[in-house]
């Protein structure tokens, strides 16, 4: 059986972002799932019945780190002999197609799912840019995983038409629809979950995802402490913090800390029960290649506010299963939870489509399928 190497930079890609898919694959190539934090790869290694290897990546830039690790990878690619190479995260990516190149893989893949460097400026951007390019240059498949993105990688000339290919309608992994099902819940629990939450009447907004600037925090943060002064409801805002890469402002800080209609849960291994109570999910994010979220969200028939960006705006149809506004925009924030909140029987109307628009076109068994199709093309 062929064998196909799949890298990310963190573990958590493989487990969380690729699950179900990597399984599905072995049952016709010999997948081994590449990636760092030994712990969490054996969790892949028992869920996905595949084989697992450690490499220490870091999501910095640094440069003596990042040759160790593509000398590491190499070792491991001439060892294993693959098949196929398939990459996924930034820097997985060019640490990945260049020990493939190396090592004389013959079919090198590569999946963008967002581009850090779009909100990059100055010598940082120049390096991003350097560092994306070297990457497609590596790869002999480039796989955008929106349409948006593709428009992108041609319009910063990162590379050429001819290597880039979007899986299905967009995603990476698409969605478990069988398991992003609010029939699932029982009522109960979700009661109990609102007066653990201190939620009785209250409309409610929901973020899902990293609590940082790039998210678009900053300004849901400030557009609900004003709209929470004329409205009843609440926020509440599920994942976890990365202060360290990417803090909030103090000022954000500041409202979270005073303003008691705000609710932080953290992160959550399962997040449906938060949508499940929830009325709509508001998502500011700044760039995104394909968003998970708001395919869970849409799911679990939740409409959702979403900025116009790639992803975003090909999931969401304005009017339809949700609200496109700009980007960086508190006033816009704020006039579409409005909208929302005044209008509800437009909002049902969203919400009866929301979850068959995702049904029809990201099932994850479909994407799967795609994908294999690739692969494929290869034999």
């Amino acid at each position: 059986m062929k064998k196909i190497v799949r890298v990310t930079t963190i573990s958590e890609s493989l487990r969380d972002l690729l699950k179900g898919q990597l399984g599905f694959i072995n049952q016709f190539y010999e997948v081994v799932g590449v990636s760092s934090n030994g712990e969490i790869l054996k969790e892949v290694q028992v869920n996905e019945g595949i084989k697992t290897e450690v490499l220490e990546m870091t999501r910095t830039i640094s440069p003596i780190q990042d040759l160790k690790a593509v000398f590491h990878l190499y070792k491991i690619l001439k060892k294993e002999k693959p098949h196929i190479v398939h990459t996924h995260t930034p820097k997985a990516g060019v640490i990945g197609m260049l020990a493939a190149k190396l090592a004389g893989v013959k079919h090198r893949f590569h999946t963008v799912a967002g581009m850090p460097l779009l909100v990059a400026t100055g010598p940082k951007r120049i390096l991003l840019n350097y560092t994306e390019m070297l990457t497609y240059k590596c790869a002999t498949k480039i796989f955008p995983n929106s349409y948006g993105l593709k428009d992108i990688i041609l319009k910063e000339k990162f590379t050429t038409q001819k290597k880039l290919t979007v899986i299905g309608r967009g995603s990476s992994n698409g969605i478990n629809v069988d398991h992003f099902d609010r029939s699932l819940l029982k009522e109960t629990d979700l009661e109990s979950l609102k007066q653990e939450l201190h939620i009785d009447n209250q409309f409610v907004y929901v973020f899902v995802g990293r609590l940082v600037t790039d998210k678009g925090l900053n300004e849901l943060i400030t557009a609900f402490d004003q709209f929470s002064k004329n409205h009843d409801a609440k926020l509440l805002l599920v994942g976890c913090r990365e202060s360290e890469l990417d803090p909030l402002f103090p000022k954000t800080e500041h409202i979270l800390n005073k303003n008691e209609h705000i609710i932080q849960v953290g992160y959550q291994p399962d997040v449906r029960p938060y949508f499940a109570i929830a009325n709509v999910l508001v998502f500011p994010s700044y760039r995104e290649g394909f968003p998970n979220v708001v395919l869970q969200a849409g799911a679990m028939q939740v409409p959702s506010i979403v900025t116009n960006i790639n992803g975003c705006n090909e999931i969401i149809s304005e009017g339809e299963n949700g609200l496109i506004i700009p980007v960086k925009n508190i006033t816009a924030i704020i006039d579409a939870m409005e909208y929302l909140i005044l209008n509800p029987n437009k909002l049902e109307i969203m919400r009866s489509k929301s979850r068959q628009i995702i049904v029809n076109n990201y099932k994850h068994t479909y994407i799967w399928e795609e994908l294999l199709k690739e692969y494929r093309k290869t034999d």
